[in-house]
């Protein structure tokens, strides 16, 4: 087996036939290190244009419909990009696709930071959307083909502090940098510490895993573009349709992506006979797998809806600046990266049961306690619920990333991270669609059927039935929880 030190063969295509596991050695840490790193800087640009909206209408004289755009086409280009990233790691070095992705973004940022106005920066967004998209899948694949099942967890930990920590950081940080500075720093910021991301990785990053060379199924990827980018753009336009300012019916890109997306399931049944599909089913196969992937929905549900919900209910009932509600999202995101580390520990030593079915439960629990919250609630009883919350989550993501993963032959690892990446985005786009539709709805139905009458009480009616339906979602996940157990990966092919 190669060692660490055989740095020449790093940039070398494998054969199907070659093994692909490594020693862990100081340049496979260097490795992971510069993934983790790299993912939170572009996952902590996905929540930064929500606080700084208001500011970009004003600069920009756009509408509020117009600038939404720039976080819905981020989230449409996420989830037509990453279905095929299990194909590109497969096809593409490593090395090679951590340059791709870093440079799309990094050149996305400069692009989006120069922008003149809208059409340009909308431009920016989506070629950082194509980077960004990339990267999970990139870095979960890397971690199962490097590190040892008995070091998954610690490093599985990692990754839940990426997935949690970056995207509470994003409202915190554009707030801190609009009170001082303009929109266009939130990318000038960001900028450098991606370039150098991008120089250590091209010099630093090894290849590994199997290289495949199969052809690409044209119309695999046009239904992926036309599934998931249809159930995206019509979930993101329930939420906007609830206030008013959907661009186009929600049922009719909705309708195309679910017909779309049938199309696509019974194509890749068909091609991964011969090992040529776009996105390899058969990871379903496998229990722990399957059971996962509908807990990361419920839980995506619940922390991006939470993050959605928790800012409207901060600034529209409590009163608090946009900075004031960044602060308040921050400690459960921190407290949400620091646990990380410990349950990843915890489930090395122990199995994910221990820290998988209390953290369904705690979660289950916070949201519905937010269904109790009145217009009058402090900002202290947010805080200590979100917190609460936090906890929750944080004994939720990282075992099923380590049990998920962890159960699939190795040649699946990629197509297994990129369908956990895919549902992450589509769940969360779905919790934020129904937690913001149901605010809304209700919240116009108490005051009396005319939206510009809502006022905080009505408002904050809105926000507890949202928080008990996710309290509801939660439920159903922890019951799903107890059905979930640990399964050694199959190492041979399927």
């Amino acid at each position: 087996m190669p060692t660490s030190d055989d740095a020449q063969n790093f940039d070398e295509f494998h054969e199907p036939n070659e093994p692909a596991q490594r020693a862990f050695g100081a340049r496979e840490q260097l490795a992971i290190w510069l993934l983790l790193g790299s993912a939170f800087v572009v996952i902590l640009n996905e929540t930064i244009m929500g606080v700084a909206l208001p500011e970009l209408m004003h600069t920009l004289g756009i509408s509020a419909s117009e600038g939404q755009w720039l976080t819905t086409a981020f989230l449409l280009t996420m989830s037509v990009v990453i279905p095929i990233t299990g194909m590109l790691i497969q096809r593409v070095p490593t090395r090679a696709l951590f340059i791709a992705a870093m440079t799309l973004f990094s050149v996305g940022t400069l692009v989006a930071a120069l922008a003149p106005g809208l059409p340009m920066l909308l431009v920016g967004r989506i070629v950082q959307a194509c980077g960004t998209a990339i990267m999970m899948p990139l870095l979960m694949t890397t971690v199962v083909t490097l590190v040892p099942p008995g070091q998954r967890g610690r490093i599985m930990g990692r990754i839940s502090i990426v997935m949690s920590v970056a995207p509470a950081l994003g409202p915190t940080v554009s707030g801190m940098i609009l009170e001082v500075l303009s929109w266009r720093w939130l990318f000038l910021l960001v900028l450098p510490i991606a370039i150098v991301a991008l120089v250590l990785g091209g010099v630093r990053m090894p290849n590994v895993g199997v290289r495949k060379r199969t052809s690409i199924d044209v119309l695999s990827v046009l239904l992926s573009v036309l599934g998931f980018g249809g159930l995206v753009l019509g979930l993101s336009e329930i939420g906007s349709a609830a206030n008013g300012q959907a661009l186009v019916p929600p049922f009719i890109p909705a309708g195309v992506g679910a017909a779309a997306l049938a199309l696509f399931v019974w194509r890749q049944l068909s091609l991964q006979r011969t090992d040529r599909a776009l996105l390899d089913l058969r990871t379903f196969k496998s229990r722990p797998y399957a059971l996962s992937v509908i807990l990361i929905a419920c839980a995506s549900m619940a922390l991006f809806g939470s993050l959605i919900l928790v800012p409207i209910y901060a600034q529209n009932v409590l009163g608090l600046t946009p900075l004031q509600t960044g602060l308040l999202l921050l400690p459960g995101g921190l407290l949400m990266g620091l646990l990380g580390p410990v349950v990843g520990r915890i489930i090395d030593a122990h199995g994910v049961r221990p820290m998988l079915i209390p953290g369904t439960i705690v979660t289950a629990l916070a949201l519905l306690s937010m269904g109790l919250f009145p217009d009058t609630t402090t900002v202290w009883q947010v805080l200590a619920t979100h917190l609460v919350l936090s906890v929750g989550l944080a004994g939720v993501f990282t075992p099923l990333f380590s049990v998920s993963l962890g159960s699939l032959p190795v040649e699946l690892a990629s197509h297994g991270s990129a369908m956990l990446s895919t549902v992450q985005q589509v769940s969360g786009a779905a919790g934020t669609a129904l937690f913001v539709t149901v605010m809304t709805l209700v919240s116009v139905s108490w005051a009396g059927g005319d939206p510009v009458a809502v006022d905080a009480e009505a408002l904050a009616h809105g926000t507890r039935v949202a928080f008990i339906i996710g309290g509801v979602i939660a439920s159903l996940g922890a019951i799903v929880a107890l059905f979930v157990r640990e399964a050694e990966a199959e190492q041979q092919s399927v």
